[in-house]
Order: C-alpha cells, then sequence, then structure tokens
C-alpha cells in the first residue's frame, strides 16, 4: 500500500516525505476537529457510576 503511494507522489525522496508530513497531519487535524467531537457522544467514557458525595457530619 504504501510502497504505490510513495511512488505516485512526485518529486525527490525529500519533496515525498514533506508531502507525507503533510497529509498525515492533514488527516490527524481532521480526526480531532470532527470525527473524536463526533464519536465521543456516543462513548461511555463520561458515564459516571458514582454517585455525589454524602455531606460531612456536624460534630
Amino acid at each position: 500500500m504504501y510502497g504505490p503511494l510513495w511512488r505516485a507522489l512526485p518529486g525527490p525522496w525529500w519533496v515525498k516525505a514533506l508531502i507525507v508530513l503533510v497529509l498525515v497531519l492533514a488527516i490527524v487535524a481532521a480526526l480531532f476537529m470532527w470525527v473524536f467531537p463526533i464519536v465521543a457522544l456516543y462513548m461511555p467514557f463520561n458515564d459516571n457510576t458514582v454517585g455525589a458525595p454524602l455531606p460531612l457530619p456536624v460534630s
């Protein structure tokens, strides 16, 4: 998969590496801006199972 992608990119190896770096950063940014916030609504990580703390006894 990576071989055909590498061969399809134009330029010498350092230009290809720069293009791949920009593509990876764009994909990560898109995940953090759009995908993860939507998926977070359906994840149970924010569901609390512990009740409210009990009030301290007054002496």
